[in-house]
């Protein structure tokens, strides 16, 4: 299928099913609070590199964590008595953001949270669209993640860092057994998430828990 080329002035995105066998959808656009929350409302998420245009991508199968299929290690159930971490959130977005840019990731030449996303995500949390999760040890910030919240029961998780080991682990066992969401979009397969229950669903599953149809479905 063909990738479509967004339009600075078209904030609307082609149906998440024409994406290719890779995921992509579409190129280009921007990263404005408008055209990131239609993009996440219909199952899309950016995700490039530093010269790359704008990628959107929907990929198939998606990977989801359900809370009540949340696995915690007998070693983590530990950690979590021990109270070692303070766990906070929305303390300092910006300070988690920066800290998820700055980890070298195995096969990354350099970071896709540029400057450009971290400004773009702030403004969404600015308006109450994204969370961050602080751990803390000592005063120190340990560790954390941030992620876009739809307001409709959906979590959509975008990166984690870890300064200390298990400090990431133990945020995102707090924050699943802490809030109410249904669904937790984990996007693609990591196995340090699966470790801890996510799962594959089919992309048209996943656009249930949106409140939307695969439109082939209605065209077959």
């Amino acid at each position: 299928m063909p990738v479509y080329w967004l339009s600075k002035d078209d904030f609307s995105f082609p149906p998440a099913y024409m994406a290719n066998n890779d995921g992509i959808l579409a190129l280009g656009g921007d990263l404005s609070v408008e055209r990131l929350l239609n993009a996440y409302q219909n199952g899309i998420f950016p995700w490039f590199n530093e010269d790359d245009p704008i990628i959107w991508w929907s990929p198939d199968p998606r990977f989801v964590l359900f809370p009540e299929k949340l696995k915690v290690s007998k070693s983590m159930r530990q950690v979590m008595r021990n109270k070692d971490f303070v766990i906070t959130m929305n303390r300092d977005f910006k300070a988690v953001i920066t800290e998820c840019a700055s980890v070298k990731r195995e096969g990354q030449v350099s970071s896709w949270i540029t400057n450009g996303m971290i400004d773009a995500y702030c403004d969404l949390h600015k308006q109450g669209f994204a969370i961050s999760v602080e751990v803390w040890l000592n005063e120190d910030l340990v560790g954390g993640f941030y992620g876009v919240d739809l307001q409709n029961g959906m979590f959509c998780g975008e990166s984690m860092f870890s300064k200390v080991s298990n400090a990431s682990k133990a945020g995102f066992i707090s924050f699943v057994q802490n809030t109410d969401y249904a669904i937790i979009d984990c996007q693609v397969y990591t196995d340090h998430l699966a470790s801890l229950g996510a799962e594959e669903i089919s992309r048209a599953q996943f656009m249930t828990y949106l409140d939307l149809q695969d439109s082939r479905s209605e065209n077959e």
